[in-house]
């Protein structure tokens, strides 16, 4: 009942008219930054990032959740029409949007992505309610060793989950750590890897680091396809909606998605491409019709996109209740929480409850408002996917300068810019990931003075970190995932030769 009551408070800020505004201005932007291949949430937020600077806490997470959860409705827009998802979480309605739309069901296709999007987004957020002062809750009782572990364990997860080599997503988290530890040590005031740069004595700001990856490394990556034409695409529309047989297909895999995904989501590195993914599974192996799937399944649509869009509310928790972002998006909002004079974790709950649960309540009136603009409107928005990359790209790359000299008015962190653009550039090309690397320069600091805290503490001694229960859960977990992969392709090994014999 408390969380109830909290949510009703939460309501009179969500539906104050400037933050419905806010909430809209997210929505429709994410929505269109979600349609154009390449960008997705992360980038979308990084590029927008500057601009809430201005806003006042709650306004600016309003907006940035707006942007998120609106790229999840929007990133399925180009995989129906032109087989092009918008990001990785995208990827998995590709497979039987576009056959739908390649059997003029194209119609059919944006209904259900909507539908299925707003159902999702709308069930994860009533859990959202219910779980996120549980674990805030808990969180109070994480001292130094613990959230020092926690720390470890989320990034851990970040580099195995990542799409690519899992030793590549080591190697790029340590170059995070690394880079983290570049300034002044906040405890010895000692000067670490300054080279003698008086600029860099107060270190490198993780903002611009997730502006230079998430924004300028895209768009130096997409300068090869700069020249080359837009995939044709339908243009004309009929009414778009469902019909009570595509409905009674999709209902099933909406339900049995929305709460995996948002499962997925909680758990730090797993993300919406993930959850999409296995959601696409899982309704094939129920589905009487698997036979069916790549060839223009409505419900291959629906639950791969409720999946997403739970999973994007799913990632907030841990950033919110724990500090820990889950997420390269999630891990651009929290830096924004930072820079606008707030601490992410279970303190939050208590010392800013009106923000976060502004936040929550918002969640509930942008799904409302995303399904209107997704569905009645869905034929006006697809025409953005018609804007030539020559500029589209130029546009996002003079908004990643303006935002990088709004955070300091310093010229200096234009190189800085470009240096991190360049080796988010590189590292992408080399199938290096690049999350584990952000997500590593926003949480080192705070993961260095916790373990250094600990260790003064109990004067040196290291059985701090194997001393209470919670600190040995969370080994084992970090264990675990480091070997889960290998014990997940051992079940398939196992699952494919028992068929071979049953045959």
């Amino acid at each position: 009942m408390g969380s109830l009551q909290l949510l009703m408070q939460g309501f009179t800020v969500a539906l104050q008219p400037m933050n419905v505004l806010w909430v809209t201005i997210g929505g429709v932007l994410g929505t269109i930054i979600g349609m154009l291949p390449g960008l997705g949430p992360a980038t979308g937020v990084a590029v927008l990032l500057p601009l809430t600077f201005t806003m006042g806490p709650v306004a600016a997470l309003i907006t940035m959740a707006g942007v998120y959860y609106g790229a999840m409705y929007g990133g399925s827009r180009a995989s129906i029409l032109i087989n092009t998802p918008g990001d990785g979480a995208a990827i998995a309605a590709s497979w039987d949007g576009y056959p739908m739309s390649q059997n003029g069901r194209a119609e059919s296709a944006l209904a259900i992505s909507a539908i299925a999007s707003f159902i999702g987004g709308t069930i994860a957020t009533v859990f959202m309610v219910f779980v996120a002062v549980p674990v805030s809750r808990f969180a109070l009782k994480f001292g130094p060793a613990e959230y020092f572990l926690l720390y470890v364990f989320a990034l851990t997860a970040t580099a195995v989950m990542s799409e690519g080599n899992r030793i590549k997503g080591f190697i790029t988290m340590i170059i995070g750590l690394m880079i983290s530890t570049i300034g002044t040590d906040p405890q010895s005031g000692v000067e670490r890897f300054t080279f003698g740069l008086m600029s860099l004595q107060g270190g490198i700001d993780f903002l611009i680091v997730i502006i230079a990856v998430f924004a300028l490394g895209e768009v130096l990556k997409s300068f090869k396809k700069i020249n080359e034409g837009k995939k044709k695409m339908q243009t004309k529309f009929g009414r778009i909606w469902i019909s009570k047989k595509d409905w009674k297909l999709s209902a099933g895999a909406i339900f049995r998605s929305s709460p995996l995904g948002f499962i997925i989501g909680v758990l730090p590195g797993a993300g919406g491409t993930i959850a999409s993914i296995m959601a696409y599974n899982t309704q094939k192996q129920l589905s009487k019709e698997p036979e069916m799937f790549g060839k223009g399944a409505v419900d291959g649509v629906a639950a791969p996109e409720s999946a997403n869009n739970a999973a994007s509310v799913g990632a907030l928790i841990p950033m919110l209740a724990l500090g820990v972002p889950g997420s390269g998006t999630t891990a651009v909002m929290m830096g924004a929480l930072i820079m606008l004079g707030m601490q992410p974790g279970p303190t939050l709950f208590q010392q800013q409850s009106t923000v976060v649960w502004g936040l929550i309540a918002s969640m509930f009136v942008g799904n409302i408002i995303l399904a209107i603009i997704n569905i009645p409107m869905a034929g006006i928005l697809v025409r953005v996917l018609s804007v030539p990359p020559k500029i589209l790209y130029p546009v996002v790359l003079a908004l990643t300068f303006i935002g990088t000299y709004a955070l300091s008015n310093m010229t200096f962190h234009f190189f800085l810019l470009l240096i991190f653009g360049i080796m988010g550039y590189f590292l992408s090309k080399a199938k290096f990931p690049t999350s584990p690397m952000v997500l590593a320069v926003i949480v080192g600091t705070s993961m260095e003075q916790y373990f250094r805290r600990a260790y003064k503490i109990h004067n040196g001694d290291m059985g701090i970190f194997v001393a209470s229960p919670l600190c040995k859960i969370l080994i084992i977990l970090t264990i675990g995932v480091i070997f889960l992969p290998l014990i997940q392709a051992k079940i398939k090994e196992f699952k494919q030769k028992r068929l071979a014999t049953e045959k």
